[in-house]
């Protein structure tokens, strides 16, 4: 056996495996378990000292400078986020969401797990420090992630009904984590810098409506001018990664019925472009000219938010949620842990996520199908229902993140 056979079969199991969507909920967890090793290590003086550094630039006398941790938490989040806002407006325009019978009951649904969840938070936290309640929005959200990875891991007997409806589910239950980030988890704001914001993110808009389709012009746009602007005044960025992916155009140059009687004519004329050609390595310039306009027709018939969506979902499962993992999932479990366990804080997180999204989802979901608010989905029954419920409590990336927001003080963050 060659050794390109042996490299082969080798590497395509775990290439198939990588590409598996199951395989970005273990980057995660792995991520986290060996973000809580280090933590408990001598390596960690070092990380700290590393996660602390001042790194910023300065324009004329335009300065911005933020610790790494706050670079991951602010920037790269703003990434995961804007992936978000893409998912969200492609699921709003022609996905499950843009579907009335198919979007009331994961909306009642997400309501539930996010308003019961704060609740029982609030009441085990009620009387204690005003810093305690500040965390009543960690255990409100689902990590999509992961939840959807536990589901595939079930693998194909999994009906596609109980798929769409947790997909659904958890894209609504992040649109509610972006607007509680953005009204309750907010410094002092800079209208000046908002309204700046605001007037970019109407061009950008403004863009998409007369045509404009070239998605450097938006990245200029949103980073340079949304996401910045909105990380001065106050307001978190994240909250503006999802808004600037709204302004994404979502239609393409080219419909599909013109994208197919194009290549068919193309197609024909690589056919019979140089036949008396024998060189069968190369092409001719005239079957370049061709392969190269099956390309910019083909990139024309992908709206620039599928493109980006597509484009952006590697950097974000194989990247940026790691790297999140790793910068914020360390705990360091010395002696005073099993206070900290015990602690009202954890003790409302862990009951809010456990208790109060089964309570939520599966409770008033109930309730709206006694009260005919809605049906239950074809395929669909109480048995999936309370799976689906149990599975939304999986809450790490977004709970995380929210937790980082909410304390500043270490004995509860």
């Amino acid at each position: 056996m060659n050794a390109g056979k042996l490299t082969t079969i080798m590497l395509d199991p775990m290439m198939r495996f990588i590409k598996k969507s199951t395989f970005s909920s273990f980057l995660l967890f792995f991520s986290a378990g060996f973000a809580l090793i280090l933590a408990n290590s001598p390596a960690n003086v070092y990380i700290q000292w590393l996660l602390n550094q001042q790194i910023g630039f300065t324009i004329g006398g335009f300065e911005v400078e933020k610790s790494l941790l706050l670079w991951i938490n602010d920037g790269l989040m703003s990434i995961f986020f804007f992936v978000i806002g893409l998912e969200l407006k492609r699921e709003i325009l022609a996905g499950e969401l843009s579907k009335p019978k198919n979007i009331m009951m994961p909306i009642v649904g997400a309501i539930g797990g996010m308003l019961v969840p704060a609740l029982i938070y609030i009441a085990i936290n009620a009387g204690g420090s005003p810093e305690a309640m500040r965390g009543w929005g960690i255990p409100m959200a689902t990590d999509i992630a992961f939840a959807l990875g536990v589901l595939y891991l079930l693998g194909p007997a999994v009906p596609v009904q109980l798929k769409v409806f947790l997909t659904a589910l958890a894209i609504i239950d992040d649109l509610g984590a972006v607007l509680i980030v953005a009204v309750f988890y907010t410094s002092e704001i800079s209208l000046t810098n908002l309204s700046i914001g605001a007037v970019i993110l109407l061009t950008m808009f403004a863009l998409n409506k007369i045509g404009v389709r070239r998605v450097l012009v938006f990245a200029v746009l949103g980073i340079g001018g949304v996401w910045l602007a909105t990380l001065l005044s106050g307001v978190h960025a994240t909250v503006a990664a999802v808004l600037a992916a709204f302004a994404i155009p979502a239609d393409r140059r080219i419909d599909k019925a013109n994208y197919l009687a194009t290549i068919k004519d193309l197609a024909a004329k690589f056919k019979i472009a140089n036949r008396a050609e024998k060189e069968v390595y190369l092409l001719s310039s005239e079957e370049e000219n061709i392969i190269g306009e099956i390309k910019r027709v083909s990139k024309a018939s992908i709206s620039p938010l599928q493109r980006l969506e597509r484009n952006m979902h590697g950097l974000v499962v194989f990247f940026v949620m790691p790297v999140f993992a790793l910068a914020n999932a360390g705990v360091v479990l010395d002696s005073n842990w099993l206070h900290m366990a015990s602690s009202s804080v954890s003790i409302g997180v862990a009951a809010g996520l456990v208790f109060g999204k089964i309570l939520g989802i599966y409770g008033l979901c109930n309730l709206g199908l006694r009260m005919r608010w809605f049906i239950m989905p074809a395929g669909f029954n109480s048995t999936m229902l309370l799976g689906v419920s149990c599975l939304a409590a999986i809450g790490f990336t977004m709970s995380l993140f929210i937790n980082a927001l909410a304390f500043d003080n270490p004995i509860y963050a």
